[in-house]
């Protein structure tokens, strides 16, 4: 007769089941969430800013779903790397975190593989442990889940973000006046005068701030003014190893920018002239392709 199927073997396959309808609502939730976006800049567009205002809440909900799902997802990965840990009868302390949080998730979605790894790990850890992971009295569920499953509206400033994120996306001139406007003017750098002496607000000279003065003839004075003179090369952008990627947006964060004590920080024209930073470029229609770009995609596509 062949073994028995023990419990941690059901749980890999169900684990596996779940990660794979986790990533198939992902990707049906992303289609959805594009659809609503459109329609969204349509009613921005004829004016109907009360409709939209209700409907975003629904990709916001949308949204944080979907970000509840990824989370889960990680979770199941996890358990299944260390499935061998779920041999012992306790949980492992490097797993509770893990187990409690699906255990606390699963009947709150839509997903019944999820509800069939609950009970699959209520029945290796007992009835006390799924009650403790349901009730969360020892707080081991994760912030995030919580907060995600917690049915509370959304913010005006958050529905306010999206909303002027949408716009900018496809093009919508909401508020209205805002592409008119333009963006900020950047700050540049003040290039120094050609006789080396600044004015100052009065109208007069500014006093110089230098240390020792050197002979003119000295070695430290050429290796100074070479180096004044001296530009980063063009190529330092490039060649540089360390690369920064920007944050992606979540519900949390819409719009994420660098800032250093509550001011953007941008490149001025120094940095985008010695190629440290590239300019940003206008696109278009904000975000949506011209005819040609779509017929080099189609073009792409048929060879």
């Amino acid at each position: 007769m062949p073994p028995p199927v023990t419990i941690v073997a059901k749980l890999k396959v169900q684990l596996k089941l779940s990660i794979a309808r986790l990533r198939m609502v992902q990707q049906r939730d992303e289609a959805m969430g594009k659809t609503q976006r459109r329609a969204m800049a349509q009613l921005l567009e004829v004016g109907k800013i009360d409709s939209a205002r209700i409907r975003t809440e629904n990709i916001i909900r949308s949204d944080i779903n979907t970000e509840l799902h990824e989370i889960l997802e990680l979770y199941c990965e996890l358990l299944l790397a260390r499935a061998g840990l779920l041999e012992s009868p306790t949980c492992d302390p490097g797993l509770e975190e893990a187990v409690k949080s699906i255990i606390y998730a699963a009947p709150k979605t839509e997903i019944k593989e999820l509800q069939q790894v609950r009970l699959l790990l209520g029945e290796r850890f007992g009835k006390e442990f799924v009650l403790a992971a349901m009730e969360n009295s020892d707080g081991v569920v994760s912030e995030k889940v919580v907060k995600k499953l917690s049915v509370t509206p959304p913010k005006p400033e958050l529905v306010q973000g999206y909303l002027e994120e949408i716009a900018k996306a496809y093009g919508v001139d909401w508020p209205r006046g805002s592409r008119e406007l333009g963006p900020a003017p950047e700050l540049v750098d003040e290039e120094p005068s050609n006789d080396g002496h600044d004015e100052g607000p009065d109208g007069g000279q500014a006093h110089k701030v230098a240390g020792t003065d050197l002979p003119v003839d000295s070695k430290a004075a050429q290796e100074r003014e070479e180096l004044s003179r001296a530009t980063p090369p063009r190529t330092i952008g490039s060649s540089n190893p360390l690369h920064v990627n920007p944050s992606s947006p979540s519900t949390e964060n819409p719009r994420p920018k660098v800032t250093l004590n509550s001011m953007e920080l941008k490149p001025n024209k120094r940095m985008v002239e010695s190629g440290i930073a590239k300019p940003r470029e206008d696109k278009k229609g904000d975000g949506i392709p011209d005819v040609n770009e779509l017929a080099a995609r189609f073009a792409a596509l048929k060879r």
